[in-house]
């Protein structure tokens, strides 16, 4: 069990880099992206693979997430909700405030509350870190995401696909 325990730990940390490395090289190559999406509003899905530290387990994760961003600013607000699939029934509500700082990098923060399936627990305070690198496609966009999220009964580590519609 130690084994396979290590060599998630070995795949997880090595996606990981690739993820945080892939947007350090795309903006070395392009210093002019500077300018913000064109639209205002974003409906977001991220899919992810979702690794809890303490329980040392994987599980499904599924994101989703409305953003504002205010015109002309690398600056949004919105809600977003998280649903993990493994044997608790993770679920988190909260806030989320966003920050481009070019087109295809963005960083979230998004404090809330997390509960579990059937009332099992009571809902206790979360922060969720994530950050994705998008590809778009006219008014979509798609790239790889890392969430890092904490409460008062874990902590889980997130590595997914982004996939997003601008309006």
């Amino acid at each position: 069990m130690k084994h396979v325990c290590t060599k998630n730990k070995l795949v997880l940390t090595a996606l990981l880099a690739v993820i945080c490395l892939v947007p350090v090289k795309a903006q070395s190559e392009n210093h002019d992206e500077h300018h913000h999406h064109n639209h205002t509003s974003e409906l977001g899905v991220a899919n992810s693979l979702v690794y809890f530290t303490s329980e040392k387990e994987l599980a499904y994760g599924l994101h989703l997430h409305y953003i504002y961003m205010k015109p002309h600013s690398p600056f949004g607000i919105g809600l977003g909700y998280e649903r993990i699939f493994d044997h608790h029934g993770h679920n988190t509500i909260g806030v989320v405030g966003a920050y481009r700082p070019t087109d295809r990098l963005s960083f979230n923060l998004s404090p809330g509350i997390a509960f579990e399936d059937g009332g099992h627990s009571k809902g206790h305070f979360a922060m969720h870190f994530e950050t994705t690198y998008e590809f778009e496609i006219k008014d979509f966009h798609i790239g790889p995401v890392l969430e890092v999220a904490t409460d008062s009964e874990d902590v889980h580590i997130s590595l997914g696909l982004h996939v997003g519609i601008g309006f």
